[in-house]
């Protein structure tokens, strides 16, 4: 019932348009079989008067319709199961920015086959390094890397303990995995005055959309927020911006976080809430979860006390309506998929050993973003 309820809602966009043309072919047949009928001159003005209005009434049905049919983008099929048959108007295809370390933009390089350009903004911490590790994604169709910094950025924390710590160093203090970070801070408060490149504030005045993460909150996200020209110029872009939710809290990072304090931590040092998060909606295995749990980390969920109003997304035309927490509208999907990795113990790096982890999958990724830029 509920699906045949979703169709003549999709189907009453059609009404106008359709009435339209309808209308249209009742006055020619009208005006046509009145012309037949050998009317006197008098009349026939009347006659070929039907015609027009009816020719008139095809003609804007049509236009209406033209606004309304929808052409497919891609075969990618949206996280619901449907095939998404998408309507874009002739024009360029988007231009994305992503603001993540190395790993994240490898998660997210599918979308390059899709965008008309993907920049990659890495973080200001240790510009060097992560090139490194994103260097693979030069192999990818429309996907570009730029630095924010020509240097590196002493970029610290305080956390919620009173330690300080290099940002960077946080995963490999066991002593505080326990606690997360109060307050992200840059060694030297004159770097924050650090001019922005060229590229970097070309690519976010001329983004469609900006994708924080996936990645770490504190390494990989909030970094390049610190710097007063890059915050100021990604609240000034007009693109739609998307936050990747973390999968899993961060020991010493961000311990007993939800999503709302997530999001929270972005508007505190972006000055904006994104305006969509995408949340993995997976549940996950009690072993994995169990693994997890012994090194100070838990899923990060939605909460139903975390609710505060709901919305209707764009394009979402059954009217489902959605969470909206600090702003930001909430969309939960399978974003996840479980993997083997292989690691080494410090005792004995000769030695490795199989574990399961939960990691962003590219392709659930990709396909969720695709769907919610193609509706909004």
């Amino acid at each position: 019932m509920r699906s045949f309820s979703r169709r003549l809602v999709r189907l009453s966009h059609l009404v106008g348009a359709l009435t339209a043309m309808i209308a249209g072919v009742a006055l020619i047949l009208f005006g046509l079989a009145s012309l037949l009928a050998l009317q006197l001159a008098p009349v026939a003005w009347r006659d070929a008067l039907l015609i027009a209005l009816g020719l008139a009434a095809i003609g804007y049905g049509l236009w209406r319709l033209s606004g309304l049919v929808v052409l497919p983008l891609d075969t990618t099929p949206s996280p619901d199961g449907e095939l998404v048959v998408g309507f874009r108007r002739a024009g360029r295809p988007p231009q994305v920015v992503v603001l993540s370390g190395g790993a994240g933009m490898l998660v997210l390089s599918g979308l390059g086959d899709h965008v008309e350009r993907m920049t990659c903004i890495v973080p200001a911490q240790d510009p060097v390094e992560y090139y490194y590790r994103a260097a693979g994604l030069f192999n990818f169709q429309n996907v570009y890397y730029v630095v924010p910094t020509p240097v590196p950025l002493d970029v610290r924390a305080e956390i919620d303990d009173g330690t300080l710590a290099d940002v960077r160093h946080l995963a490999l203090n066991p002593q505080i995995a326990e606690h997360h970070v109060s307050r992200l801070y840059l060694g030297d408060p004159a770097s924050a005055k650090t001019p922005l490149p060229r590229l970097v504030a070309e690519a976010i005045r001329d983004a469609d959309a900006i994708i924080l993460g996936p990645g770490s909150l504190f390494e990989s996200v909030v970094p390049n927020m610190l710097i007063d020209a890059f915050r100021e110029a990604l609240a000034a872009s007009a693109a739609r911006k998307l936050y990747v939710c973390n999968l899993m809290t961060e020991p010493g990072r961000t311990t007993g976080f939800s999503v709302a304090d997530h999001i929270r931590t972005i508007k505190r040092y972006a000055g904006f809430a994104p305006d969509y998060v995408l949340v993995n909606a997976q549940r996950i295995d009690s072993e994995i979860h169990r693994l997890y749990a012994a090194a100070n980390q838990s899923p990060v969920y939605l909460a139903p006390d975390e609710y505060e109003e709901t919305a209707v997304l764009p394009g979402d035309r059954d009217g489902q309506r959605r969470v909206v927490i600090e702003g930001s509208v909430v969309i939960e999907a399978d974003l996840a998929s479980s993997v083997i990795q292989y690691t080494a113990t410090l005792d004995n790096p000769n030695q490795s050993r199989a574990v399961h982890v939960l990691r962003h999958d590219g392709d659930k990724l990709t396909a969720t973003v695709l769907e919610l830029l193609r509706r909004t």
